[in-house]
């Protein structure tokens, strides 16, 4: 019997050192692999260290008839674009989710499918970086590009939703490098996830609007606000550093932590805060202060039809008794995908385009400049009006944008609108008894514009470049630059 124990065990020994082997094998490539070239600032990084975050627009407007500008009248809606609920969505622990998902799925890209099976089989989940996407090199089983998801500024221009990531800027796991080998099928571990948002997809992602917030930092105790405080000057550095100039002005509490907030309150560059308890509820139509150091409230739930019905309950209500809807999440997947676009197709460009969905620091900085900003309307002739828009920024501010409406005049009566030079982009269009203005004061808007236009050049078959280039262009004001752009791209 001992002889047959024996005789038993090495077999099973055997099969499981066989069985070892071939998974090995699976994973361990032995054959000579190509060049493995990392890739890295392959985005566009915009000089955020050029904006000083202030509007100082001047508007001419020549009209077919005469006009009185005692009959004009002005208003900076509690939203922009006239939208009438707003919808924000946080994405905490710098997930790499963040990127090849949510920002992938707004942005029609294609996106990492949480489905851990490819071609039937139990794998990894597999995640891609920006360099994966610029090189066409990308996990085997990518959800294919639909369509982008955003709501219209009103004058029938796209403007893509847009989520806040958090960063690591501490951890050395954001300046990883991606691995790029295009055509290499043999194994797939550079698609295996990272601990983190690399450097790369963060510039990607806030060329379109993402917003950035502290999270988590490296301090040795996290319990006392003085180690926090320390170390979120020291993550501020590492920002402003990997992005170009931009710095961090806001914090989304992690883990209910309350000593952040208590290290964030001291920190003068963070000027806007998220949390799940001791928080003001946000209801924009009320809102009549700056919001500066407000700990504004969101919430967590891991399942994406709970907020369908948070949203459709909001809705029923009078617009100005409408709450704001901030949602919490970590990893996203396949099923907060079907959320983006479900949003999209109900309350976005291809619904009722009621939905304003902009990062926290975007809605911070419009709120602030709604409560600043002067207006100054002057008769230069019975046809021609001069409107000069002041609001100063703050620290930190890199979306000088708003809307503005002007009652008493119709869009088929304005002959013309001359915008000065701090202006880049500029939409009209009628909004109730007037005119509703997007103004938008970026100073790199037309380089970045040039840029997708340029990237788009480079592979023109590529339809998801030409919807990029033309989304950018679109944003500016009309001028014989935007128009030798669009010759470019057609």
């Amino acid at each position: 019997m001992p002889y047959i124990l024996k005789f038993i065990f090495s077999i099973v020994l055997f099969l499981s050192v066989s069985s070892c082997l071939k998974i090995k094998d699976l994973y361990e490539q032995t054959n000579p692999s190509p060049e493995e070239y990392p890739l890295t600032k392959v985005a566009y990084n915009y000089p955020y260290k050029n904006e000083s975050g202030n509007i100082t627009a001047e508007l001419t407007i020549t009209s077919h008839n005469p006009i009185d500008i005692r009959n004009i009248t002005t208003e900076i809606p509690v939203l922009k674009y006239n939208k009438t609920w707003l919808l924000m969505f946080t994405q905490d622990d710098c997930e790499q989710a963040a990127y090849c998902r949510s920002w992938a799925a707004i942005n029609g890209k294609p996106v990492s499918d949480s489905n851990p099976y490819i071609n039937g089989n139990l794998s990894s989940e597999l995640f891609f970086d920006a360099a994966h996407l610029y090189a066409g090199d990308l996990p085997p089983n990518v959800i294919a590009p639909g369509k982008t998801l955003g709501s219209t500024d009103g004058a029938g221009n796209e403007i893509r939703f847009a989520i806040t990531t958090t960063l690591l800027p501490e951890s050395s796991c954001m300046s990883v490098a991606a691995t790029v080998k295009p055509g290499w099928h043999a194994n797939y571990h550079r698609f295996f996830m990272k601990s983190g948002l690399i450097w790369d997809n963060v510039i990607e992602m806030t060329n379109f609007g993402t917003g950035i917030a502290f999270h988590d930092v490296d301090a040795t105790d996290v319990n006392d606000p003085s180690d926090i405080y320390a170390h979120l000057h020291t993550a501020q550095e590492c920002i402003l550093k990997q992005l170009n100039g931009r710095g961090c002005k806001m914090l989304a509490e992690p883990n209910g932590n309350k000593n952040y907030i208590s290290a964030a309150m001291q920190f003068a560059d963070i000027q806007t805060m998220v949390a799940q308890s001791s928080t003001e509820r946000l209801f924009p139509f009320k809102v009549s202060t700056d919001l500066n150091k407000q700990i504004l409230y969101r919430e967590f739930n891991e399942d994406p039809e709970y907020f369908k019905e948070k949203i459709k309950n909001q809705l029923v209500k009078p617009v100005t008794e409408r709450e704001a809807i901030h949602i919490g999440v970590h990893r996203t997947d396949n099923k907060w995908i079907h959320f983006l676009e479900w949003i999209n197709e109900e309350y976005g460009k291809d619904g009722d385009d009621s939905v304003w969905f902009p990062g926290q620091e975007e809605y911070y900085e419009y709120n602030y400049h709604r409560i600043y900003c002067r207006i100054k309307i002057e008769q230069v002739t019975p046809r021609i009006i001069k409107i000069k828009l002041n609001s100063p920024g703050d620290r930190y501010f890199y979306y000088p944008s708003l809307t503005l409406n002007l009652n008493g005049i119709k869009r088929e009566n304005i002959a013309d609108i001359a915008a000065g030079e701090t202006v880049s982009g500029l939409s009209c269009s009628n909004y109730k008894d007037g005119v509703s203005l997007n103004i938008d004061c970026r100073k790199g808007l037309k380089e970045l514009a040039s840029h997708y236009v340029n990237l788009y050049e480079t592979d023109k078959p590529d339809k998801l470049r030409k919807a990029d280039a033309l989304y950018f262009v679109n944003l500016l004001k009309a001028s014989d630059y935007k128009s030798a752009l669009l010759k470019r791209i057609d």
